[in-house]
């Protein structure tokens, strides 16, 4: 069970922030009547909630998902806010990717549990986690050249990554809808499962990272963000002076001394 947490979340209007006793925080992006598109007051809240749960050891694993049915149809273009009116194009856009960032500078593995839609910007927040599962009543699209835009929140980077160059291009400039089940064909989501299994199937993914040594998890995942971006020898080196970090944690010792004794680790992470 999830409950909701953090002082500042009762003042949270787009989104809740839910906790489990394992270390599990659930994001649900809340503006239903939109398909969860995402306003100017919903960029401020992912923001400073991203960077609460990045300062939060508690904080083992991350949900993103969707109110309503749907994931994310994107930023809504129709609500700039009154804190926006003033402010120069750039500066907004600047302010997205900031959203992006702390998303990608989390320390906890992310999943993406996506229902319904899951296009534009919110394709990309999808992308930006760290794994994605998805019902099999999904639907994405990189929608942007529709609406006469260019990709952002990190798709420009995120998505040849995941799918290679061609098919992003692909996608990118058709803009078409796809289903689940050509996500999958083309890498876009790791599993797809019955929409019925779809909580189950999130929550026990989420309930096993959050028993995870965090440190070694925290590096692990840094280093591969990392990968495309390094040398062989830069990832080894990289790959050696996280690893002497590791064996310096009271982790790495109970994982050892739980395997003489045949037991699973109880890891703390410090």
């Amino acid at each position: 069970m999830y409950r909701r947490s953090m002082p500042s979340s009762n003042s949270l209007q787009t989104i809740v922030v839910e906790r489990n006793d394992s270390g599990v925080v659930s994001i649900t992006l809340n503006r239903p009547h939109r398909k969860n598109a995402i306003d100017s007051v919903m960029w401020d809240e992912l923001l400073a909630t991203f960077g609460e749960i990045g300062r939060n050891a508690d904080d083992r694993a991350v949900i993103i998902t969707g109110a309503g049915g749907d994931f994310c149809s994107g930023a809504d273009l129709g609500a700039g806010g009154a804190s926006s009116e003033n402010q120069h194009q750039l500066a907004k856009m600047r302010h997205v990717s900031s959203v992006a960032l702390a998303l990608a500078r989390l320390p906890q593995p992310v999943i993406a549990k996506v229902r319904g839609v899951a296009v534009g910007a919110g394709l990309n927040m999808a992308l930006g986690c760290d794994l994605v599962v998805a019902s099999e009543n999904a639907r994405f699209s990189e929608i942007f050249a529709k609406r006469g835009l260019s990709i952002d929140f990190g798709g420009s980077w995120i998505l040849p990554r995941r799918i290679g160059l061609h098919k992003a291009k692909e996608l990118v400039f058709f803009a078409d809808i796809i289903d689940a089940t050509e996500a999958e064909k083309i890498g876009l989501v790791n599993r797809v499962v019955p929409d019925v299994e779809l909580d189950a199937f999130v929550d026990g993914w989420a309930s096993r990272l959050a028993q995870a040594a965090p440190i070694a998890v925290a590096q692990s995942k840094r280093m591969l963000n990392n990968a495309m971006n390094v040398t062989l020898e830069e990832a080894l080196d990289d790959e050696g002076a996280a690893q002497t970090v590791n064996f310096s944690t009271k982790d790495t010792a109970e994982a050892m001394k739980a395997f003489m004794e045949k037991r699973e680790p109880q890891f703390k992470g410090r």
